[in-house]
């Protein structure tokens, strides 16, 4: 396992193109200028050692001196050992809503956008606690199983989008459902999912009878609604500008609108409460202390341990290479003219 620790001199690797393409424009300017001094052929005669290879050689040294020096600077660290560390926490899981309305921008930017920044949120006020993402329209799909690995988890969070499912609706029994085999661990007393959504639920009707189900299993259920009561049009776009707005079957411009009854009674069901994510600040403040009044079940978990810092084999390298390139001339070598490794003719 590696761990980069300032990786903002990454950037650096930006000056060795423009190094190259420096060195290129270089080394035609020098063939111009020869030849108008003089012939290929007489130019070879006057200066008999100069090196073609040497050049180029000097460049690689020189660019291998800064990609290791670059590299010394961002630090790299490897964890030397895998350990098992014991963890309290509880197991959260994130049904997200990635169907079409949430790209209504009643709320900014828009409605998905705004679920995203609040679980975001949410995992960075959590401590050791056990986090799964599911996403969910027409139909639900496992974004990523259980784990306490939060950078993942972000990473995935931010990859999801509305086109991402291709079964469209919104069928919050069918993220229940796949909520429910999420959990693995029998052992655990909290069992938490947050469901992020603007309420507009296609499968009403399913949806308390599988908000039971849950319940047995015990799950307990929080609701956040994302939107606006007053409702908003979907925005369909193209390279991220509006080209039209969804419309119905009659040609009507859909209107979507915060569905707040429906999130408010499966969190009534489902032994949670309905959170307004209108203000992410207040809404997670309010979802981490209802977390911290949670009873905790430790567990274990596997991390690597005992990082240690790497700068000083690249810093050593990059040094060995810029070192290479102050000695090396720019001249013909005697011996390696012997050996004609790079072709280079020998002039009698």
């Amino acid at each position: 396992m590696i761990q980069l620790d300032e990786k903002i001199y990454l950037y650096l690797l930006g000056i060795i193109p423009v190094i190259i393409v420096l060195f290129v424009l270089l080394q035609i300017w020098k063939k111009r200028t020869q030849k108008q001094f003089a012939e290929t052929g007489l130019f070879k005669r006057l200066t008999p050692n100069r090196s073609s290879f040497k050049a180029t050689l000097k460049l690689l040294f020189f660019l291998l001196g800064i990609a290791f020096l670059t590299f010394g600077l961002v630090n790299p660290k490897m964890g030397t050992k895998l350990e098992t560390v014991k963890r309290e926490g509880v197991d959260i899981v994130f049904a997200v809503d990635v169907s079409k309305s949430m790209l209504a921008e009643d709320i900014a930017p828009n409605r998905l956008e705004k679920a995203k920044r609040l679980v975001s949120e949410i995992i960075n006020q959590l401590a050791s606690d056990r986090i799964g993402i599911i996403a969910y329209a027409g139909q639900a799909y496992p974004q990523l199983p259980i784990t306490t690995d939060y950078g993942a988890a972000k990473m995935f969070l931010q990859s999801m989008n509305t086109d991402m499912l291709t079964s469209q609706g919104t069928a919050i029994d069918q993220a229940l459902k796949l909520a429910t085999t999420y959990y693995d661990d029998e052992e655990q007393t909290n069992r938490v999912l947050f469901i992020i959504s603007d309420g507009e639920d296609h499968s009403a009707g399913a949806t308390l009878g599988t908000v039971e189900q849950a319940v047995e299993e015990g799950i307990k259920i929080y609701t956040i609604g994302v939107g606006k009561t007053k409702g908003a049009p979907i925005p369909i776009k193209r390279n991220g500008i509006v080209e039209s707005l969804k419309k119905d079957s009659q040609g009507e411009v859909v209107i979507t609108k915060l569905n707040e009854e429906v999130l408010v009674d499966i969190a009534g069901e489902g032994n949670g409460e309905y959170i307004d994510g209108t203000n992410t600040d207040e809404a997670v403040e309010y979802i981490k202390e209802q977390l911290l009044q949670m009873d905790k079940k430790e567990f274990e978990a596997k991390q690597f341990a005992e990082f240690k810092d790497q700068f000083q084999w690249f810093l050593g390298a990059g040094l060995l290479f810029l070192f290479l390139d102050v000695f090396v001339l720019d001249k013909k070598t005697k011996w390696l003219r012997r050996l004609n490794l790079f072709n280079e003719k020998i002039e009698e």
